[in-house]
Parts: C-alpha cells; structure tokens; sequence
C-alpha cells in the first residue's frame, strides 16, 4: 500500500465560489521558481467545457495543463457530469503510473457545485461552496466566508477578488495581478449542463 504523498504546496493561490446565480473561480498571476518571481501575469484558471466549467491550479504549470486537459476529456466522456468527471479523474490521477506523480491541486466550479481535487484521490465539495487552494490559500478562504456571512450583497465577483487580495498580502508566493473569471448558473441551466 502506498503512502499518501505531499508536497510542499509554494504555488499560487486560488479562490472560487457559488453565490446567487454566479460561478467565480479567480487566481493570483505569480509564477516562481524556487524564491525567484519568473512571471507576474500568469493564467492560472480556465474555462472549459464550452466555458461551463472554471477550473483552476495550483502546483506544476506542466503538471496543471496535463490534469486540465485529462479533466475536459472526462467532462466530455461523462457529457459534463461535474461530479463523475472529476470522481474518475481522481481514481486515475492516484492509481495511473504517470499521473500520480503530477504535483498540483485543481478547483473546480459549476453551476451546481464547487470542488477541490487532489492527487491523493481527494474530492472535496465544501459544505460553503467556496474553494481555496495553493499556499494562499487558507488566507483567502478565511476572507472569503466572512466576506460571504457578513457581506454577501457584494456578490462572488466582488468577494473573490478581496479575497485573493487579502491572501496577497499575507502569502509571499501570491502577487495581486488577479484572473477572474465567471459564469452565471442560469446560462448553463439553459443549455442543459449537470
């Protein structure tokens, strides 16, 4: 029986959520290299499915673009079944010879649930419906349930992106060039998406 593995998780950070109507999954745009910032404007979330789905890394960029790809195929597969998509690609990404050594954590949002996914064969659905990944992220999933208790007539726009700011003050790996992006649960209802 293997272990579970760990790494140390000095990445990004990530944050998404669901809140009255809208999907939101944003990230911070550093990329480093051991202590040396390589990038400030880094892409760290997607759209995919047709833009249904908004999943995000945290991790190996390399490693990230894999699980993305391997992701929108079992989306495809699984005719966009959120849920099973990311069940199956978590049993491959732990039992598969060259996807258990991928190093990253995913965050998924759809209209009707939010996720995280690990290597670990992990898939988490928190009970808030807000995600939050990488080394910043405990700090933005702080921000943003009180942001969300306290003041939810913000919206999800509004609060990841304090959120992800406020984690950009506290964690070194996170810069405050922001990618934000959104999809309205009622756009994808239309379209018949699960």
């Amino acid at each position: 029986m293997e272990a579970s593995r760990s790494f140390a998780m000095h990445a990004t950070t990530v944050v998404g959520m669901r809140l009255g109507g809208s999907v939101v999954l944003g990230s911070d745009g550093q990329a480093t290299i051991g202590s040396t910032i390589m990038k400030h404007r880094a892409k760290k979330v997607r759209a995919l499915y047709g833009g249904k789905i908004l999943v995000g890394f945290a991790g190996s960029t390399a490693d990230a673009f894999t699980l993305f790809e391997r992701f929108e195929g079992k989306l495809d597969q699984y005719s966009g079944n959120v849920l099973r998509a990311a069940v199956e690609l978590a049993k491959d990404w732990r039992t598969d010879r060259y996807l258990r050594r991928l190093e990253a954590l995913l965050a998924v949002g759809a209209p009707d649930r939010m996720l995280v996914l690990s290597g670990s064969g992990d898939v988490i659905e928190p009970d808030d419906d807000i995600v939050a990944i990488g080394s910043g992220g405990p700090y933005g999933l702080a921000a943003a349930r009180v942001l969300a208790e306290h003041a939810p007539h913000l919206g999800a726009r509004t609060i990841v992106t304090r959120a992800l700011a406020a984690a950009a003050e506290i964690c070194i790996y996170t810069n405050t060039h922001s990618t934000i992006l959104e999809i309205s649960a009622a756009a994808t209802e239309a379209d018949g998406l699960k």
